[in-house]
């Protein structure tokens, strides 16, 4: 059985989008290599399926990634790596998350490539490989202004000798991330550019040899080519959307339809008022539809009276409250809304342009970003793949 809210995930529209992504890295370099600067080429693309893939579903993403030719995958925790492991899923693994209060036995039984951010990390990976008899490839993080995990750019000379002399570390990679790189007013993004480089250089004095070197985010991938390196690590653009307040030409498939149905049609008179709290009172004659989904399956409270869902290709309104189970939409515009009839959440019902509602518009509505939108999605709302 599944239930009536539930998620059609396009492992196609992902796959394609991993190949778009690609294509306009390839086009991209030509450019460069026409012009005589910048990357002249493309970098390989490393497919981010943290947080159960965006909320798309980990195994069957990264499958469909493999299979459209993705050979790194990277994931938040050694869990999350775990996982994809244990669903038969072959290629690199990259563990983004902090590893000091991690049991690290898995990097070992389920050969992922952890990601060393402080010198107590380092020291613990290392007396784990030792104690195997490993030899363990791993990749630094350098913070260069985001101030969460990493080794401080200015003060590599002092924290990473001990990291290179340990013996059972290869430290085959060396990455950064950014924070503001979906913002072109914000200087920081070019600061922490110029601090990579600058640290890239750093460990190279100090004897590391890093053959795998990768910075650029979905935001920077797009923004500036000179944060490519040798891989990009797109993950909303994987997912078919644009980081906003972003625009690019890259042709991208939302890869996630969220729909329900209508489960009642019911009156309102003048002046009774709807859901919890009262807060929405009719000021005429209303139709209402019940949407079995609620806050219990991802959507926030605060769509009450700022989103909308479509129904018969029609736009309807969020009214009353969004409770744990259920909200209500106003349908009274709408001719011939009854018991059963399909609403869509996120997606697609017609070929208009505002026959649609993707997960950066609902993230407007409430000021928030299409992450969480996509994250939060609940566990109990069934994933069906095509």
């Amino acid at each position: 059985m599944i239930r009536c809210t539930s998620a059609e995930v396009d492992l196609a529209a992902i796959a394609d989008n991993y190949r778009a992504i690609a294509a306009h890295l390839a086009a991209e370099a030509a450019l460069n290599r026409a012009a005589g600067q910048g990357p002249a080429d493309a970098p390989g693309v490393i497919g981010v399926v943290k947080a159960n893939a965006y909320g798309h579903g980990a195994v069957r993403v990264a499958r469909a990634l493999v299979d459209a030719g993705a050979t790194w995958l990277a994931v938040a925790d050694i869990e999350e790596g775990i996982e994809l492991r244990e669903a038969g899923i072959a290629g690199r693994i990259l563990v983004f998350g902090a590893l000091s209060v991690s049991d690290v036995s898995g990097l070992f039984t389920h050969d992922l490539t952890p990601t060393i951010s402080s010198p107590s990390a380092a020291r613990a990976v290392a007396s784990a490989a030792a104690a195997q008899g490993r030899r363990l490839a791993c990749h630094l993080k350098i913070d260069t202004g985001l101030n969460r995990l990493g080794f401080r750019f200015d003060n590599l000379a002092r924290t990473l000798p001990e990291v290179f002399a340990q013996p059972s570390l290869d430290v085959e990679g060396l990455f950064t991330h950014y924070g503001t790189a979906d913002d072109a007013e914000d200087a920081l993004f070019e600061t922490q550019r110029q601090r990579f480089d600058t640290a890239l250089d750093t460990v190279r004095q100090l004897g590391g040899v890093p053959r795998f070197v990768h910075a650029a985010n979905s935001a920077a991938t797009l923004r500036d080519s000179r944060t490519w390196a040798d891989a990009v690590r797109p993950g909303l653009l994987l997912y078919g959307l644009v980081p906003p307040p972003m625009a690019s030409t890259l042709k991208l498939r939302p890869a996630m339809r969220l729909t329900s149905r209508v489960v009642t049609v019911k009156g309102i008179r003048p002046g009774e008022r709807i859901g919890y709290g009262g807060r929405h009172e009719a000021a005429a004659p209303m139709r209402v539809a019940i949407v079995p989904a609620g806050y219990a399956d991802g959507l926030d409270r605060r769509l009450e009276g700022r989103g909308a869902v479509l129904v018969r290709g029609h736009r309807a309104p969020i009214v009353g409250a969004v409770s744990m189970d259920m909200l209500t939409i106003d349908v009274t515009a709408i001719d011939g809304v009854s018991t059963g009839d399909e609403v869509v959440l996120l997606g697609t019902q017609g070929e208009a342009s505002w026959q649609t509602i993707d997960a950066r518009e609902m993230a407007a509505w409430i000021d928030t970003i299409p992450y969480e939108i996509l994250c939060r999605l609940g566990s109990r709302v069934e994933r069906r793949y095509r």
